[in-house]
């Protein structure tokens, strides 16, 4: 039996591995995408978690570090190092569940 073509809006799979694209997002999901993203990564137990904002203005960074301050689940985060993108990564620990 043929399936129906999903709605261009309906909500694509995103794979919890512990590192987030926002490349392909529009700023304005990042308040709901970036909180999400985290507690599902906490819910698999992956506790450090690397966010890909690029390098660009700094905007998007800002809204990064800006939700990120705002989550009770964040430990602490940093920019990434030479290895791990530089200025364009941001570097999350997260606090265990539970």
């Amino acid at each position: 039996m043929p399936t129906e073509p999903e709605s261009p809006d309906a909500p694509v799979p995103l794979p919890i591995t512990g590192e987030l694209d926002l490349h392909t997002f529009q700023p304005c999901d990042l308040g709901e995408l970036i909180p999400a993203y985290l507690d599902a990564c906490r819910a698999r137990n992956i506790l450090s978690v690397r966010i890909i904002h690029g390098k660009g203005t700094g905007t998007l960074r800002t809204t990064v570090h800006t939700l990120l301050q705002k989550s009770r689940h964040v430990h602490s985060y940093r920019l990434g190092d030479e290895s791990s993108g530089s200025w364009g990564a941001t570097m999350v620990s997260l606090l265990p569940p539970g």
